[in-house]
């Protein structure tokens, strides 16, 4: 399948790549497989370093990654209970496309930025 060329989107194929691109392009995937990559971090971690994500939305992201082959949950049997995530090394062949796509974002956040005000304008200048 992956040199398969798709033919259509409406392809069952194309479906399943869709599943895929949703996943690893939702909100917080990327950010959580980027704050990965230096090693496994518990939980709280995550959510102190991810910055604005909800402890809800963090919970649902690890499970759809985990769920996906991208990230391993390991529980210790230790009191309180402690939970660690890591990349498996199915995320780690991703991580480098991670990492081209926020050095982009980085270099071109600004240039990005002033497009949006030149077209808010455009736009508020339009519905006068």
């Amino acid at each position: 399948m992956a040199t398969q060329q798709v033919r259509s989107w409406h392809d069952p194929a194309a479906c399943r790549i869709r599943e895929v691109l949703n996943r690893v392009g939702d909100k917080w995937s990327l950010t959580v497989i980027h704050e990965l990559a230096p090693g496994p971090k518990r939980f709280t971690e995550l959510k102190r370093d991810l910055g604005g994500v909800s402890q809800r939305m963090l919970t649902v992201t690890l499970r759809g990654l985990e769920r996906d082959g991208l990230v391993t949950r390991t529980v210790h049997p230790v009191v309180p209970p402690r939970v660690d995530y890591a990349l498996t090394t199915l995320a780690r062949t991703l991580l480098d496309t991670v990492m081209q796509l926020v050095s982009w974002t980085v270099e071109h956040v600004d240039d990005i930025e002033q497009a949006q005000q030149l077209y808010d304008a455009k736009i508020i200048a339009e519905h006068r």
